[in-house]
């Protein structure tokens, strides 16, 4: 892997990720931008002991443009866009609307029952490719491979800022889940705090090796591959299973048979597994319905500074759609309560998985 790191005309960085053969130029950012917003802060809920981002500039973000007017395309011509490049394989870049900033200033005081704080760190676009009409799916091998090295690259450069305490890299597609751009894309939030999920894991984690002496998420796999019923596709390095405890209408978890934390830590062999079964799950969910299924993918990654006796990297995929013209919605149970109650089964999620199976493409044999 090749990087070559810029700047935007406004002070934000770029990163392109190329092929170690691949050369690449030098194109400056023509526009004239204004600087980025610094009003992130930070707010704590002491009902649940949960930090709320609050970061209202975000209001003006762009908002679903015509692919004529796509920023994450590349630069051509007289269209100047968020890349600059006129190609490029996977670039990375400082968001422009970020709900966090490592200049974010300190907010008026608070209270002492609800403390601010400013809301520092940093929020990144990540561009699969520079093909506007594509998806992760429609990837390469070879090119999912390079978005996973530009993961594990963003990951260890974001855990030495001072500031940032988790790294969460991630992918919302489709419409139905609040996606404001259509060019295939993802996102790293670098949080100045441990997010509740996380949290709430560890601390399950931390329970159950009291208990057992056993690593929870390991114990998680080994059942689900013991039991087999809702796995939906294995490798030799990675596993993908519909959870026993499945919440969304279509959820499978991405488990490397090795545990790790983070993703820097995977080897070669573990990250071309990967992309290749990754690819062969977002298929089979593009094949479940009449169109590309929406969905939501969250890799879980230990914190900077805590967590990593019990943590273990993992995917989670997940989509709200439970029909061709239906999405299961956060009603009273779930948005009041947060207690999910779903009307599908995961064992039978998994059985259609498995029987939307695609068959590889000469390319990936």
């Amino acid at each position: 892997m090749k990087k070559t790191t810029d700047h935007l005309s406004d002070g934000r960085e770029i990163i392109y990720f190329d092929a170690d053969d691949d050369g690449r130029d030098h194109h400056p950012d023509l526009r004239d931008l204004p600087p980025v917003s610094t009003t992130s802060q930070l707010r704590h809920d002491p009902l649940l002991n949960e930090w709320v981002v609050l970061a209202s500039h975000r209001q003006d973000r762009t908002h679903l443009p015509q692919a004529a007017q796509c920023p994450l395309c590349p630069s051509r011509g007289d269209r100047r866009t968020e890349v600059p490049a006129p190609d490029y394989r996977v670039v990375v870049f400082e968001n422009r609307f970020p709900s966090l900033s490592a200049a974010a200033e300190q907010p008026n005081d608070g209270t002492a029952l609800v403390p601010r704080a400013p809301g520092r760190g940093r929020c990144e676009v990540v561009c699969f490719s520079s093909d506007h009409d594509g998806s992760f799916a429609t990837l390469s091998p070879e090119q999912a491979r390079l978005v996973v090295d530009a993961w594990a690259d963003r990951t260890a450069a974001l855990s030495e800022h001072p500031a940032v305490e988790q790294v969460f890299c991630f992918e919302n597609r489709g419409e139905e889940i609040g996606v404001t751009l259509s060019h295939p894309h993802g996102q790293i939030y670098a949080y100045p705090f441990v997010t509740p999920r996380t949290a709430t894991m560890l601390d399950s984690a931390r329970r159950h090796h009291d208990r057992t002496g056993r690593n929870l998420f390991a114990d998680v796999l080994a059942e689900e591959r013991a039991a087999g019923e809702r796995v939906v596709a294995s490798s030799a390095h990675w596993t993908a299973f519909v959870p026993a405890f499945a919440r969304w209408p279509v959820e499978v978890h991405l488990y490397p048979h090795r545990q790790v934390t983070s993703i820097p830590e995977l080897d070669d062999h573990e990250r071309d597994d990967f992309a290749r079964l990754y690819l062969d799950v977002l298929r089979r969910f593009d094949r479940l319905y009449d169109r590309p299924l929406p969905y939501v993918a969250a890799w879980h990654q230990a914190p900077v500074s805590t967590g990593h006796d019990l943590a273990y990297l993992h995917l989670q995929l997940s989509s709200t759609k439970r029909a061709p013209a239906k999405l299961k919605y956060l009603a009273g149970s779930e948005s009041g309560m947060g207690a999910f109650v779903t009307d599908v089964l995961p064992e039978d999620v998994a059985a259609r998985l498995r029987a939307a199976g695609t068959e590889p493409t000469e390319e990936e044999s």
